[in-house]
């Protein structure tokens, strides 16, 4: 097989046959390479082949060798562990106030899947995208290993010593103390916060979610003295109003909630009608996409379509009207009304708003329409929120006032996530004792004195 006689060249210095290029020419190849042989007029089919050959034969004895491996076997194995066959542990998932029952899959005690539980009378076997991903936290590089002070690491012994001699000083000068976490459902952990206040008398607990639900809680206060958030019951509700509330995505307990909610949406021989569902949000959420007549509002709106659906319920209930309920033309609000007063007794009205005003409007709403008692229970609340904004206002302004001498975080992140953030970051370089328990560098962790991760 003839080459082709055409000469190329790869430049004008070639051309000219530069002396300084014929050198760096000569270089190109750290060593010697056949090239020639196989390009003069001797070239044929038979000697492309034998390389082409060659080269194939090379690369596959080359990817033939396969790293060793060796499977040692116990030499006393563990009752409970059998090579291959994955062991499943009931768990809890807790992040702030989310708190939902799992099963664990694990493989020579290696956690590799989290699963709902299905025995659970409140999740009933649901979970979520943040339960799912829950498991990658176990195995994150960035998680501490031990105590640190000031960046630097530190022995447990001496963190110990050293913050409860700042503690009992603090103490013993009558300076103020502050414990701050998300919410607390372990009875445990409360137990110990408890202990904690009973030996430092001049400490105080303050809780923040960072989904904040006060509005909520405080506006039940105004309604019927007692800060909570009463149990909802989506599965007896022919007739669903929300406003805002992502209660399939991220609104108080989503995974209960979708389970009541799934129960209304389903027709068979036992339940013969669907839910009426509408719903006013300024952005599409789950909820949202899910709802029968979807309303666009502005995030300005809120306040005033909850008070005109109030007076549409008053007006057909005979109560007194409230000011501010001019929203407009908003399309599907004087359907959810008549829907809502057609069905009371068997509706719910949520809100997500974080304004106790706008909250205590709910309750009358809720109330006109007699649903206490059927949709909603206010003799069993609910603790997944217990955040206090209120109170965290008060501890950023004396932080910064030089009024609170030691703060502890545990296992929260409120120089980030809380809606003091900036306020907090600039107290908390003015007290004495600074200590976090989170298991990693956080912002706040990056912010304290002392960081004793608890894990």
């Amino acid at each position: 097989m003839k080459e082709n006689q055409k000469t190329y060249w790869k430049g004008i210095e070639q051309l000219s046959n530069d002396a300084d290029f014929v050198k760096k020419n000569e270089s190109e190849f750290p060593e010697y390479l056949p090239i020639s042989e196989t390009g003069g007029e001797s070239s044929n089919r038979r000697d492309f082949l034998k390389l082409m050959g060659f080269g194939i034969a090379a690369a596959s004895l080359a990817a033939c060798e396969a790293p060793v491996r060796k499977a040692i076997p116990y030499l006393n194995k563990p009752v409970d562990v059998d090579p291959s066959v994955p062991n499943y542990y009931a768990s809890t998932y807790v992040n702030g106030g989310d708190a939902v029952s799992v099963v664990v899959k694990t493989r020579e005690g290696r956690p590799i899947k989290v699963e709902g539980n299905k025995y659970s009378t409140i999740s009933k076997g649901g979970t979520s995208a943040q339960v799912e991903a829950s498991v990658l936290s176990l195995y994150d590089k960035e998680r501490l290993t031990g105590p640190m002070k000031d960046g630097a690491e530190i022995d447990w012994a001496s963190l110990d010593r050293e913050v409860t001699a700042k503690l009992t000083d603090i103490a013993a000068k009558g300076g103020q103390i502050r414990i701050v976490s998300n919410t607390v459902l372990s009875p445990t952990t409360k137990k110990a916060i408890g202990e904690f206040i009973a030996k430092y008398p001049s400490a105080q607990h303050v809780s923040y979610d960072a989904v904040s639900a006060y509005g909520i809680t405080e506006g039940n206060r105004r309604s019927f003295g007692e800060s909570m958030i009463p149990s909802y019951d989506f599965s007896k509700a022919k007739t669903i109003v929300s406003v805002g509330a992502d209660f399939l995505g991220t609104w108080i307990s989503p995974i209960e909630f979708s389970k009541q909610y799934a129960t209304t949406r389903k027709i068979n021989e036992h339940h013969r009608e669907m839910s009426r569902h509408y719903h006013f949000e300024s952005n599409l959420s789950l909820t949202g996409s899910n709802a029968d007549y979807r309303t666009p509002i502005t995030p300005a709106q809120v306040g005033s379509v909850v008070a005109a659906m109030y007076n549409a319920i008053a007006t057909k209930a005979g109560q007194t009207k409230v000011s501010g309920g001019n929203a407009g033309d908003v399309a599907h609000l004087t359907a959810a009304a008549n829907e809502l007063w057609a069905t009371r007794g068997k509706s719910l009205v949520v809100c997500g708003s974080n304004d106790p005003a706008v909250q205590v409007l709910i309750n009358g709403i809720n109330a006109m329409l007699g649903n206490y008692g059927t949709t909603i229970d206010t003799s069993a609340p609910v603790h997944y929120r217990q955040g206090d904004d209120a109170a965290m206002s008060t501890l950023a302004k004396d932080l910064n006032g030089g009024r609170v001498s030691a703060v502890i975080f545990f296992n929260c992140n409120p120089l980030y996530n809380s809606a003091e953030a900036a306020a907090l970051t600039a107290g908390v370089a003015k007290a004495s004792l600074t200590v976090s328990t989170s298991d990693r560098m956080d912002e706040t962790a990056s912010a304290v004195q002392y960081v004793a991760p608890d894990h």
